[in-house]
């Protein structure tokens, strides 16, 4: 089986990364879902050798969500949806089984765990 599999996650799921604290509950299911995928993406390895599964950090996108937080994010660093996306398909276009459970954010850097 040869593909490639995504999920979006979010930098606040990397408890390597975790600089501010709080967030507690998002935070919480972020790891949660990037254990899940990590997890997942190992057993694969196994049994699918030529798929890919990685997670995905799109960076702070102008959503609903976002918006809040807005004022904290360096202009060039506020994404529309269509711009992320391109970030985002462009990293799972690129990715090899050599790439398999890698947390990577949509500059195409590999974020800690």
């Amino acid at each position: 089986m040869d593909f490639n599999f995504a999920s979006i996650s979010a930098r606040v799921g990397s408890i390597g990364d975790n600089q501010t604290g709080g967030w507690y509950s998002y935070r919480a299911a972020k790891s949660a879902q990037n254990q899940f995928f990590k997890s997942l993406s190992i057993e694969w390895a196994r049994r699918f050798p030529k798929a890919t599964i990685t997670l995905l950090h799109p960076g702070t996108v102008d959503t609903d969500l976002s918006r809040p937080f807005h004022k904290f994010v360096p202009e060039h660093k506020l994404f529309s949806k269509e711009k992320s996306s391109q970030f985002l398909i462009n990293i799972i276009k690129n990715q090899s089984p050599e790439c398999t459970g890698k947390f990577i954010a949509w500059d195409s850097s590999e974020i800690p765990w």
